[in-house]
């Protein structure tokens, strides 16, 4: 056999083939090695998701913490609501009954009456103190505009000396507790009188005449 048989024969094609297949393996390798990510980088992704994970929950938690505070407030405020709001009718009986007695009958009372009558006056100003501690407050709207938030109209009364909407006279005390209105203040309230943007106006123009 002579080398050009050698070199074109079977022997030749087989390792024709065989060099192939190990160039094929070759590139795959290569190929495989280029595809593959960079662990680095998988570390830096992860590491950036756990902490958009850790923010996240950060945040919820001050969330809920937030609320549950404010909710623990709001127990420890408006958990008397309805008591308060009870000892108050309590309180409005002892008023009618003060009211009842007419100055000359206080002025002519003896001293059985007149101590009565202090001891219910004592017992008016204990509740409403005891009230206050738990936060309930009494309203004074007298000389203040009308405002439906906090106060309620029973009826208007010719007044021409003050702003229009003014609350000149209280029929029944309202009350708040903590931010809460306890109870709206029934109030009369001036008509007649000028609005209260031009009085405002109007005593602007008084102290600069002064």
């Amino acid at each position: 056999m002579t080398d050009e048989t050698t070199k074109n024969g079977p022997d030749a094609t087989a390792a024709d083939a065989a060099a192939d297949a190990a160039a094929y393996v070759e590139n795959d390798t290569v190929q495989e090695e280029t595809a593959q990510p960079d662990p680095l980088e998988l570390l830096k992704a992860e590491n950036s998701d756990l902490r958009d994970r850790y923010l996240r929950l950060a945040a919820e938690m001050d969330n809920l913490r937030r609320r549950t505070e404010r909710e623990v407030k709001d127990a420890k405020s408006y958990s008397v609501a309805g008591f308060a709001r009870d000892m108050l009718a309590v309180s409005d009986n002892l008023r009618r009954a003060l009211d009842a007695i007419s100055p000359e009958a206080k002025a002519t009372a003896d001293a059985g009456l007149t101590t009565l009558i202090e001891g219910v006056e004592m017992t008016e100003r204990a509740m409403l103190s005891a009230l206050e501690r738990h936060g309930v407050r009494k309203l004074e709207p007298v000389g203040q505009k009308f405002d439906p938030n906090f106060h309620q109209a029973m009826f208007e009364v010719p007044n021409s000396e003050v702003p229009n909407n003014t609350v000149v006279q209280v029929v029944q005390a309202g009350f708040t507790i903590g931010e809460r209105v306890l109870r709206p203040a029934m109030v009369g309230v001036a008509k007649g009188g000028p609005k209260p943007a031009e009085a405002e106006t109007n005593s602007v123009f008084d102290e600069k005449d002064a």
